[in-house]
């Protein structure tokens, strides 16, 4: 990996989902990160669309960054075939070590993990503590109601406008990249 290789964190679910779109735009990612030269720095498992992103990358010939905690290897099951792999002792580590190593982040459909792992980069950035790009690929209006959500905190009071802005949605992986191109 050449040092000024750009680096995308993907929070993705560690299961399918219901709709084949999702495990489709996941492959679709992987080969676009690919294709661009980007690595792909993630959850480690090999499962689920965390699993897809992933192997779709390998495949493609892309470069992979993988971080998992101790008491998920076998859960997600631990890919330990990526360019580089670590083993945490924590969640709380395992989202510090992929958050700084990368230099966007892209968020697929996912559970409580991917909402958890989104909320902290807000958090994040709201805070001031970075400005990478936070991208939510709304595969079928998946991240619809997280959107309005967000519109909600700030129209009760809870949140200024600039969240909103923190906060890019690419419809499908063509408008992700597109995206990702012009922010890295």
């Amino acid at each position: 990996m050449s040092g000024n290789q750009k680096s995308v964190c993907v929070y993705c679910g560690s299961r399918d989902g219901t709709m084949p779109e999702y495990a489709q735009a996941a492959t679709d990612t992987g080969q676009m990160l690919a294709a661009n030269g980007w690595r792909l720095v993630y959850g480690a498992g090999d499962v689920g669309l965390m699993g897809r992103v992933a192997n779709a990358v390998q495949d493609a010939g892309g470069a992979t960054f993988g971080v998992i905690p101790t008491h998920l290897l076998a859960w997600e099951v631990g890919k330990r075939d990526l360019d580089q792999f670590v083993i945490t002792e924590t969640m709380h580590e395992r989202k510090k070590v992929m958050f700084m190593n990368a230099d966007a982040v892209v968020v697929l459909p996912g559970g409580a993990g991917s909402l958890d792992e989104f909320f902290e980069a807000l958090t994040w950035r709201q805070l001031k503590l970075h400005d990478k790009p936070l991208i939510l690929l709304n595969i079928d209006g998946f991240w619809d109601p997280l959107c309005d959500l967000l519109q909600h905190v700030v129209d009760s009071g809870f949140a200024g406008d600039d969240i909103l802005g923190f906060v890019q949605v690419a419809e499908d992986v063509a408008d992700l990249a597109t995206l990702l191109k012009a922010a890295l």
